[in-house]
């Protein structure tokens, strides 16, 4: 199989530069990053994918047993380098895909030589530490995710993406919801907020730049203390931001902190 076709592969930027991937979260995919990339683009080589089942991937591809656990996810990252031959990468992973980060990471460290966290969860369930929802929570987002799809996607959207003086935004959110599988988007959902990567953070051998939104209503900001506190060197950024997205709804200060972290490692 063409990989690069199976996951949409993008390559823009400076073909010379640095590489910096980008890594959409469940239910978006990599459209999601057209603010960052320009911010990139000229110092930097910029890969964008969409993880199978998202965007225009190869929805033939898909497989609900790869797609099941965050590891599934994570060799989609590892295939995709190892097609392009990347090496040293950096991979910028907004919520979810920041834990596939760090999988893809420990799978082929020669691949990726540093990580950017935006607005990362390693568990959204509250078990003796803050993640965001409890158990009940869980339970009942998923159940109506799986029950109406697209109710689901209206209701959850302006959660996500706060900012409810911008209501287009929330908008773009549910649109990208929608266009997704329904059938798909469940597994995916339930990889997602079912995942448990806590003990994986520990593991992080690359320096690392955690970024958190001052209120976020999926990953509060004891979850980015957390994933700080994890992750052994990292540093913690706090943006000027609200919601869940901030390359979409504070794409200049997200693009500041991401490229000050990259100008540090040239």
């Amino acid at each position: 199989m063409d990989i690069l076709r199976r996951n949409n592969v993008t390559v823009t930027g400076n073909p010379h530069g640095p590489v910096v991937v980008l890594a959409h979260a469940f239910g978006c995919d990599q459209n999601m990053w057209r603010l960052t990339v320009p911010a990139l683009a000229e110092d930097y080589r910029v890969v964008l994918f969409d993880y199978v089942g998202s965007g225009r991937s190869d929805l033939t591809a898909f497989s609900a047993e790869r797609y099941a656990s965050l590891d599934g996810y994570a060799r989609d990252v590892v295939e995709v380098c190892e097609a392009l031959d990347l090496r040293d990468a950096v991979f910028v992973g907004h919520s979810v895909s920041a834990m596939t980060g760090v999988l893809a990471a420990r799978q082929a460290p020669e691949r990726i030589g540093a990580l950017v966290m935006v607005a990362p969860s390693p568990r959204y369930i509250d078990d003796g530490y803050r993640g965001g929802f409890d158990e009940q929570d869980i339970d009942e987002l998923l159940a109506s995710l799986e029950a109406n799809y697209l109710g689901w996607s209206s209701v959850m959207a302006p959660v996500i993406m706060g900012n409810l003086e911008r209501p287009e935004l929330a908008e773009e959110l549910t649109n990208s919801f929608c266009a997704t599988d329904p059938e798909m988007a469940r597994i995916f959902a339930r990889t997602t907020f079912l995942s448990d990567s806590r003990d994986d953070l520990k593991s992080v051998a690359v320096p690392t730049l955690v970024l958190e939104c001052t209120e976020d209503a999926i990953a509060p900001r004891e979850v980015g203390a957390f994933v700080h506190r994890s992750v052994p060197g990292s540093t913690l950024v706090t943006l000027d931001a609200t919601g869940h997205c901030p390359q979409l709804s504070a794409p200049e200060a997200t693009n500041e902190a991401i490229t000050a972290f990259l100008a540090g490692r040239r």
